[in-house]
């Protein structure tokens, strides 16, 4: 099997785009819960060029770029992003499932899993199964829970140790 060339010189990855019924409640969840730290500016896009490149007509976008906590110094420019995007208009939302077919969930490494599960929970998530510690052949070691943020999407929070 040979490997595809990226579509241009150099490729990183940028954002993830997180879809929210109140943009501004949910990008707080994420400041206060997992310390992303905003990246200005907010953004209000409106206009028939917003219209033609999401294909959702008269597509209006309200939102913030969050610098997501890599490690590597939360401050440094460039960094990958979440995206927090209010649309007007906007559809219903899907059940919570860590199961749906598309993009399944986030995940943050953290130092206890136990408190960041109950961090998730003071502000507003709720909890979508249990607090599991298991070895993983080949791996290491892991922690982990699932969760989702006040708004249902869902949040793998983990500690490997070991081999990972």
């Amino acid at each position: 099997m040979s490997a595809v060339a990226p579509a241009a010189a150099s490729v990183r990855f940028a954002h993830v785009n997180l879809v929210a019924r109140d943009w501004e409640r949910l990008a707080a969840f994420y400041e206060r819960v997992f310390d992303c730290t905003r990246v200005p500016p907010e953004r209000d896009l409106s206009g028939d060029w917003l219209g033609a490149g999401t294909g959702v007509p008269g597509a209006r976008i309200r939102g913030i770029h969050l610098r997501l906590p890599t490690g590597c110094g939360q401050d440094a420019p460039g960094g990958p992003t979440l995206e927090i995007f209010s649309y007007h208009p906007e559809l219903d939302p899907l059940p919570t499932a860590p199961n749906r077919p598309g993009w399944g969930h986030v995940a943050f490494a953290v130092d206890d899993v136990a408190a960041a599960r109950q961090a998730v929970l003071d502000a507003g998530g709720r909890a979508l199964g249990a607090l599991i510690s298991t070895e993983i052949e080949g791996a290491g070691a892991i922690t982990f829970a699932y969760v989702a943020d006040p708004e249902g999407n869902v949040i793998e929070l983990q500690r490997w140790t070991g081999e990972h």
